[in-house]
């Protein structure tokens, strides 16, 4: 009897830990995943102010007006960016076009992303975008300037809604940071250079 206990214990505890191991595996990965996850939630539900990528327009406008205004700004960026127009007049329902600017005001290539959300919070669920800038990264080159349309619409939901019903206005802003995904300015140069030289070659 007293011969078997070592052996039960010994597989106990390898089982206990063998548990610890896939336990921790699994909070690391759930660290690993839990941005791009909260990201996609976010884009999904409207949540934190989140604006949401919409697939079609609305086929429904309602005749109330709210007022949009706009927000831009940079962060660690050789950037000038600007909203060309400071707010829209826009029906709830009806597809309008917007326009940012960046100037890049350095000597060299610079790749940024930009993020955004909507204030007031609850109005990100209904501030449905078709086409947007900040959906993937854009590189200006030196002393470039470029202009950056976002296409998008309110939802009609949002005049029902108890949270936004009485909101007369809604602001969506955008702020600009360095692409984590673009190489270095230096590493920029170098393939630059070696794309000429292999066409001078």
């Amino acid at each position: 009897m007293s011969s078997n206990a070592p052996s039960d214990t010994a597989r106990r505890n390898r089982r206990i830990g063998l548990i610890c191991a896939a336990v921790f595996a699994g909070m690391v990965g759930l660290a690993f995943a839990s941005v791009p996850l909260y990201r996609a939630f976010c884009e999904l539900t409207g949540f934190d102010g989140t604006a949401r990528k919409a697939e079609t327009a609305s086929d429904v406008v309602l005749d109330r007006t709210l007022t949009v205004r706009f927000d831009a700004n940079v962060r660690d960026l050789p950037w000038t960016f600007r909203a060309k127009q400071t707010a829209q007049e826009v029906k709830i329902g009806e597809t309008k076009v917007a326009f940012f600017q960046v100037t890049n005001t350095s000597d060299q290539p610079i790749t940024g992303r930009a993020v955004f959300n909507v204030v007031p919070q609850q109005a990100g669920a209904y501030f449905q975008k078709l086409d947007c800038f900040c959906f993937e990264d854009q590189t200006v080159g030196p002393g470039e300037t470029v202009d950056m349309p976002v296409l998008y619409f309110i939802d009609p939901k949002f005049a029902s809604d108890f949270e936004t019903r009485g909101k007369q206005e809604v602001t969506l802003s955008y702020t600009f940071f360095r692409s984590t995904s673009a190489p270095e300015p230096e590493q920029a140069n170098v393939h630059s250079k070696a794309a000429k030289a292999a066409g001078q070659g």
